[in-house]
């Protein structure tokens, strides 16, 4: 990409799609849905925007959506294959579904039950409902944006979404057939009368609301109402949202609920119609576990049962076509004890999540470009099928995923399940691959008689019925398994092998800030650290021995965990960095994470900054810091990055007078990993994996294709490139195509001298990365 796109300069001149409240309220002109008489709507708007741009603090979940809308706005780059356009808009569906499930559902535990709560932003728990609801309907009507704009393009790739008046009659025929033999038969209508209690919908699931009129009664003048019913058809889950249809030169995607609302008379035979309308719920799915003493039953059980009470929470938001039966939907917000915020108009349609059925047809197989190949890490050995244990003697090793495959950390894992000289595996998970090679080789390794300890997340939101049931399996073949620490989540990410190598034994590690998933690997960028030295190994030990056991070690020499001490320790770290600054001496602060939320390190920030230290915050997702704001963040820069890949690596460096510090880890800057989480950061300590992390941190600066900047007001503005003076700099292309050089060239701040490690190792061409499976 080169220049300043059309996109990219309208992104720049509109400040988001929200703008100052962030231009919700302040920018532009915004009537919420039930304030909209007298001007009502717009006093509240202004009173609603000062609060907001007064607060020093910006709301996590105002913030939260400003990170959907980055994810949106790939969708509106034009330099984006089409097919890439339509996943990411799916991608801000699926996104918004959890937001709402998960952050709206929590807003309304405090509404529902008389809680008091105060935003960062500033406001009550209820005007704050207004803000985030209005929000949220902008956001939508974004997405809607999105995809009319891209409907024009379909052409291109020859295909288009047709309705039933598109169809040959030879198709027509196929549609009905379809109808009649697949879904007709799964399909049930539940009516709601005076004689039926109301059906409990399932959430996120196509559902058409029919009102009939009541044949057992006669129908009188002005009493419409009355003989009016009320029911429902859940289109099932595992059915196509679309029935493709293959011609001669394009595909053409039918919606099944077309035919469904074509044939649905013969749901309601001899009954008279008089509206049908599609829609869609969510609930929320915000739910806490309260300890158990018998952490074996009660603990699972009492998961499986929050994860049924999910699926039947109340109703936080309902997408629904425009005009609507009145009295249908007057019915529905009485008894969802909802509002017309709640409502979510959309003609269109609903469920964007269901374009994955578009970009994964076979059809386009073809279509979207693979990704590089993954390189070798530096430091590695090149050839094949080395032994991973003798490699990981000879130095550290960081691995930088997707650009460096997860194979080693694989190998380590199933070769050490078929090492006779292994004695033990220690693990945390919190989340698997579906068809798990992590499984598969601890199971091997209980078969071959080591011993086995995983610490099992099974709270891992939306995973707890596959971690459940991997745990149960490896329960069962014989491996020590802990589900969880009480009220804890356990988010740290440790892998420990004990092995006898003649007199002695000798631990192989890996730490990391990302889970153990093959697959996410390959989409997700993460950090790991391959080590046996014996510091590492002797802390990860005494770790695992905390969280199976009850042990309380004095110290740990390279690890800072949670809930112990993460947030002393980083504000410790931090204030360092002040006092430097106050003594005239070199400091600097870059830290790279996915969320930044706890106020008490947000403010030691504030106070570096005014001290005079220089602050670079790399934050993907969640940020409710506020930068450059005079007197208070003026020496704090704030950038997200948002591309191809998810961010999710954690890094954070602390310049210590030219002696760097740099952690990396599963944490976040959240009250969530200081306090309701098991959490690890780990120093970085050989030399050349701290060069190594400052040259990945350095080039998170440097990126202008994925990068937005952070600015006081709240706004994110795209970073664009400039091929006169600032050429395209895409570093989730870049970091397919590192040199040891540029690694070690690599700094952060102006004064800063690159870290001398040991004498390279000769350059080599890259080859596929060592693996043995």
């Amino acid at each position: 990409m080169t220049g300043k796109s059309p996109s990219q300069k309208d992104n720049m001149e509109r400040k988001g799609s929200f703008g100052n409240l962030f231009s919700f309220f302040s920018g532009r002109k915004v009537t919420l849905p039930s304030d909209s008489e007298d001007g009502k709507a717009m006093k509240i708007n202004e009173k609603l925007a000062n609060v907001i741009d007064q607060s020093n603090y910006i709301s996590r979940d105002l913030s939260w959506l400003k990170f959907n809308d980055r994810v949106l706005d790939q969708a509106r780059t034009p330099e984006r294959h089409l097919l890439d356009r339509l996943k990411f808009l799916a991608i801000t569906a699926s996104n918004l579904d959890e937001f709402f499930t998960i952050r709206i559902g929590s807003l309304y535990n405090y509404l529902d039950y008389g809680k008091e709560r105060v935003d960062y932003s500033g406001l009550r728990e209820i005007p704050f409902r207004k803000a985030l609801m209005t929000a949220a309907q902008q956001f939508s009507r974004d997405q809607r944006a999105v995809f009319d704009e891209l409907k024009a393009s379909f052409k291109d790739i020859d295909f288009r979404f047709v309705g039933l008046d598109d169809l040959t009659d030879d198709e027509r025929v196929k549609a009905v057939d379809y109808f009649d033999r697949t879904i007709y038969p799964m399909l049930t209508p539940m009516v709601y009368d005076y004689t039926h209690t109301f059906p409990m919908l399932l959430a996120k699931v196509l559902i058409f609301s029919v009102v009939t009129q009541d044949p057992s009664r006669p129908v009188k003048a002005g009493d419409d109402d009355e003989n009016q019913r009320l029911s429902f058809v859940q289109i099932p889950a595992n059915l196509p949202r679309f029935m493709p249809f293959e011609r001669k030169d394009e595909t053409c995607f039918l919606p099944i609920e077309e035919i469904i609302r074509q044939e649905i008379k013969k749901l309601y035979r001899n009954v008279e119609i008089d509206s049908v309308n599609l829609m869609r719920i969510t609930r929320n799915g915000d739910f806490t576990l309260e300890e158990s003493d018998d952490i074996e039953n009660d603990f699972i059980d009492e998961i499986k049962q929050k994860i049924k009470n999910r699926r039947l929470g109340r109703v936080v938001r309902v997408e629904i076509e425009p005009n609507a039966s009145e009295w249908m939907v007057n019915l529905l917000k009485k008894r969802w004890e909802i509002d017309d915020y709640n409502l979510f108009e959309n003609a269109e349609l609903i469920d964007y999540t269901s374009l994955w059925q578009v970009v994964r047809h076979p059809e386009f197989r073809d279509e979207l470009p693979a990704p590089p190949a993954p390189v070798p890490a530096l430091g590695m050995r090149r050839e094949k099928n080395a032994d991973i244990f003798e490699l990981m003697k000879e130095r550290d090793i960081l691995l930088h995923h997707p650009y460096n495959n997860f194979e080693p950390v694989m190998s380590l894992l199933e070769q050490a399940a078929e090492d006779p000289n292994v004695l033990a595996i220690k693990l945390t998970i919190y989340r698997l691959a579906k068809r798990s090679r992590i499984t598969e080789a601890l199971l091997k390794a209980a078969e071959n008689g080591k011993h086995v300890s995983v610490l099992f997340e099974v709270k891992a939101r939306f995973d707890e019925e596959n971690n459940i049931r991997e745990a149960q399996r490896l329960q069962k073949a014989g491996c020590f398994v802990i589900y969880g620490i009480s009220s804890y989540k356990t988010h740290t990410k440790l892998l420990l092998v004990v092995r006898s190598e003649g007199s002695r034994v000798v631990r192989y590690a890996h730490l990391s800030s990302g889970n153990y998933n093959e697959e996410t690997s390959k989409l997700y960028t993460d950090i790991g650290l391959l080590t046996t030295d014996e510091v590492y190994t002797h802390d990860i030990s005494e770790f695992f021995n905390v969280i199976t056991g009850h042990s309380l070690p004095n110290d740990y020499q390279y690890l800072i965990t949670a809930p112990r001490d993460m947030r002393k320790q980083l504000v410790k770290l931090i204030r360092a960095e002040s006092e430097n600054a106050r003594a005239g001496l070199p400091s600097g602060i870059c830290i790279k994470i996915n969320s930044l939320e706890d106020q008490e390190v947000i403010d030691e920030l504030y106070k570096a900054s005014q001290a005079g230290v220089p602050i670079r915050l790399i934050v993907r997702g969640i940020c409710c810091l506020r930068p450059h704001r005079q007197g208070l963040s003026e020496n704090i820069t704030v950038r997200s990055i948002v591309g191809d890949f998810l961010e999710h690596t954690r890094l954070f460096y602390f310049h210590n007078n030219d002696d760097p510090k740099i952690y990396g880890g599963s944490a976040d800057v959240m009250v969530r990993s200081f306090d309701r989480r098991i959490e690890s950061l780990f120093l970085l300590v050989d030399k050349r994996v701290k060069q190594q992390a400052i040259h990945l941190l350095d080039y998170n600066l440097r990126d202008n294709v994925n990068a937005y900047e952070l600015h006081e007001d709240g706004v994110y503005v795209r970073c664009c490139a400039d091929e006169e003076t600032d050429p395209p700099f895409n570093i989730q292309k870049k970091f397919f195509e590192v040199t040891q050089k540029e690694v070690m060239q690599a700094k952060l701040f102006v004064n800063e001298k690159p870290i001398e490690p040991e004498p390279p190792q000769p350059e080599t061409q890259p080859q596929t990365e060592v693996h043995t499976s």
